[in-house]
């Protein structure tokens, strides 16, 4: 979930919804590589999920990071919510969740070190404090009513909403982890092939990291049962986004999109004012009803933009957004396999090759089975396991040809990121399919035993 936005003043034309958008479009020498992940924290004693305040809990995680660290603090009131540093911000999902937002970064070997560095002060903090934390899709035991509220106004608000619309979104907003890749466009027509790439080949990144197989303390019949919430949250502001593959799409028509999705809230001086389900363009005319005869600013626009969920989601950035939380060397391996599909045009032409003749049943279809089968299902006779493999190969070639070196120069290229995925294309396993195997075995259906086994 996003922090306040800082989009600009005052909107004044229409046409600065889609120019916003468009501001984004840069040459390819300046494009950028964002990886975001989220994790549950943990008492290491009684396995239950940190609460806000106190000496073992989030804050405590947090001030800790910010004083060892040199993170600077974000505040909400007299609460801590976030950090910021060198580009980068530590946020807090609903359900205290603790999210690394990363700087925006050249390479993925800058972008896997900047997790790793993260992943290591965090322990170095909670293994202090007798907490830890586990990358997972959903959490496996902990039910709704153990799950904390963190205290940030934007979730008191989407808590409510969230209960009046779909089955699923209190569910997705404190039980649910993902990992997840910002990238860059060039142009309009650049956004539009990268887009129709992202979505039509979103269900083979589902598929590849699944890591949530298990849900109130049992197995679950998914693979991915965070992409199962996903799709049961709110039609009006998820899903693969049909329109995007209809002729004359741009940024225009993914603002008409947006001006449709009810609205969250509006921030004001460090509060959320309630607009639930009210109209983006309504409050264009002056005529939101909780702000009745004030027109919104290019940052409540921002805002607006991060209150919706498709499986990609466009802003000044493109972001992929399918994808489950999962172990250490996966959340490295989710910009490998995106840079690599959309930061080389060969490989990206490529992409749109394997999947442009999907139609939208097809494309949907997709979604479901890499959600209940992995790597195991078959849509329209298009085996999931092969298409993983073409996906793969095809970004592997796109790595190969950036040719963008670490170490020094010692290491040639990115491919070897992609490393976790080639073994679950050799296998066919994903991490859902070696979580469901150690809980039958190793584990004797002790789920309790995944805290020890997983956690970073």
């Amino acid at each position: 979930m996003s922090i306040p936005q800082s989009g600009g003043g005052p909107i004044e034309r229409p046409e600065q919804l889609t120019e916003y958008i468009a501001s984004g479009c840069k040459p390819a020498a300046y494009w950028r590589i964002g990886t975001e992940h989220e994790k549950f924290g943990y008492l290491d004693d009684s396995l239950a999920p940190l609460p806000y305040d106190g000496p073992r809990s989030v804050k405590a995680v947090l001030e800790g990071l910010q004083q060892r660290y040199n993170w600077a603090p974000v505040f909400e009131g007299d609460n801590i919510i976030g950090l910021t540093k060198d580009g980068a911000n530590v946020s807090l999902e609903p359900g205290g969740q603790v999210e690394l937002s990363g700087a925006p970064l050249e390479t993925i070997h800058q972008t896997c070190d900047e997790v790793n560095d993260h992943l290591r002060e965090v322990k170095s903090i909670a293994d202090e404090i007798g907490v830890r934390f586990i990358g997972l899709g959903a959490a496996p035991i902990w039910s709704h009513d153990q799950m904390p509220v963190m205290p940030k106004g934007r979730y008191a608000l989407m808590t409510d909403y969230m209960g009046r619309v779909g089955t699923s979104g209190t569910q997705m907003m404190y039980r649910t982890c993902t990992v997840q890749v910002n990238l860059d466009f060039a142009s309009e027509a650049d956004m539009v092939q990268k887009l129709r790439v992202a979505l039509a080949l979103q269900p083979v990144a589902t598929a590849l990291f699944a890591n949530s197989p298990f849900f109130d303390g049992k197995p679950n019949g998914h693979k991915s049962w965070r992409s199962q919430i996903w799709r049961h949250l709110d039609a009006a502001r998820t899903g693969m986004l049909p329109f995007a593959f209809e002729q004359g799409f741009g940024f225009e028509q993914y603002v008409d999109y947006v001006l449709d999705v009810p609205m969250y809230f509006v921030y004001r001086d460090g509060k959320y004012i309630n607009a639930l389900g009210q109209s983006f363009r309504d409050f264009m005319n002056g005529r939101l009803p909780a702000m009745p005869g004030e027109t919104p600013t290019l940052s409540d626009w921002a805002d607006h933009l991060t209150t919706v969920f498709p499986e990609a989601r466009i802003k000044k950035y493109m972001e992929m957004r399918g994808a489950d939380g999962g172990p250490w060397r996966r959340l490295c391996a989710l910009p490998a396999l995106w840079v690599g599909l959309m930061y080389d045009q060969s490989a990206l032409d490529a992409a749109w090759d394997l999947c442009k003749g999907f139609d939208e049943e097809t494309r949907e279809a997709l979604r479901v089975s890499a959600s209940v089968e992995g790597l195991a299902g078959t849509v329209n006779g298009i085996k999931m396991h092969d298409l993983a493999r073409e996906v793969v190969e095809i970004a592997d070639a796109g790595l190969r040809a950036r040719a963008r070196t670490g170490a020094a120069g010692m290491i040639p290229d990115e491919t070897h990121f992609l490393n976790a995925l080639k073994e679950s294309i050799a296998t066919g396993q994903t991490p859902a399919d070696e979580l469901l195997e150690r809980y039958k075995t190793d584990w004797n259906g002790d789920l309790t035993r995944i805290y020890g086994d997983y956690s970073y």
